[in-house]
């Protein structure tokens, strides 16, 4: 199965019942294991979760933590990109180069990388003085 099959498919799972707009994640981690999350809407906005975090907090408890893929789908007109939240959550376990594939229902795709959609990212580094 694709990434972009295993968004599609979890994206039907996301609780959305404010917004009506389902979200779907999946990435592939350096296990090669796949690892999913859909969007967790919460009537007292802002206590949802997003997909992407919900994949990556998936691939953690898997005990994997190191993306070397990630999709994301929504019933968008464009592809959906992932928020700036998400991006810096997605930064985190992802080098720069790693692919991004954003997609629609619709099977418009664009793929682009992680430090295209958060270039200047907050990481480790800016943690230590050595």
């Amino acid at each position: 199965m694709s990434l972009i099959d295993a968004a599609r498919a979890v994206r039907e799972n996301a609780h959305a019942p404010y917004s009506n707009f389902k979200v779907g994640a999946a990435l592939k981690a350096a296990s090669g294991a796949i690892y999913t999350g859909c969007n967790v809407e919460n009537v007292a906005y802002p206590e949802g979760t997003c997909a992407e975090a919900g994949a990556i907090a998936a691939m953690i408890a898997g005990g994997d933590t190191q993306i070397t893929e990630i999709a994301v789908i929504a019933d968008s007109p464009k592809p959906v990109s992932p928020c700036g939240g998400c991006r810096q959550k997605i930064a985190e376990f992802a080098g720069q180069d790693v692919t991004v594939i954003l997609a629609t229902t619709d099977g418009i795709t664009h793929e682009t990388t992680v430090g295209a959609l958060l270039p200047g990212s907050f990481d480790a580094d800016y943690m230590s003085r050595t």
